[in-house]
């Protein structure tokens, strides 16, 4: 939305629209702007979600800096439970997924539990106050 739409919804004037705007990016409220993308259009209609753990709990925590080379990752939480770290991937077929896998349990020394995505409603919705 342009800063003129921005101001028309909001009753200000687009000069405020874009102070304001530019002061939420400078205290990182707004950490920055993308496209939504259809995945199943550029061939990686395949989500799934893949939860990792350590076998070795003794070995130092670096998960995300061992698997960061892997581009099919598109996310990865720290999370708490049983498991330490949610994968949210990407694919155009289940083979990849399981090739994948194996990549994930070579770099990072752990174990994995996999959840395939059936279908998706929504997903990064707005935030509304």
């Amino acid at each position: 939305m342009s800063y003129t739409d921005l101001g028309k919804a909001t009753g200000l004037s687009t000069s405020a629209v874009h102070q304001r705007v530019k002061r939420l990016e400078q205290r990182r409220l707004i950490l920055g702007y993308g496209a939504t993308v259809n995945h199943a259009e550029i061939g990686l209609p395949l989500t799934a979600f893949i939860s990792i753990r350590p076998i070795d709990p003794s070995q130092p925590d670096d998960c995300p800096d061992r698997l960061e080379h892997l581009p099919e990752i598109e996310s990865c939480w720290s999370v708490a439970g049983d498991e330490s770290y949610i994968l949210k991937v990407r694919s155009h077929a289940p083979a990849e997924i399981e090739e994948l896998l194996a990549r994930i349990r070579s770099a990072a020394n752990v174990s994995t539990r996999t959840t395939i995505v059936l279908s998706t409603y929504y997903e990064n919705r707005p935030v509304t106050g």
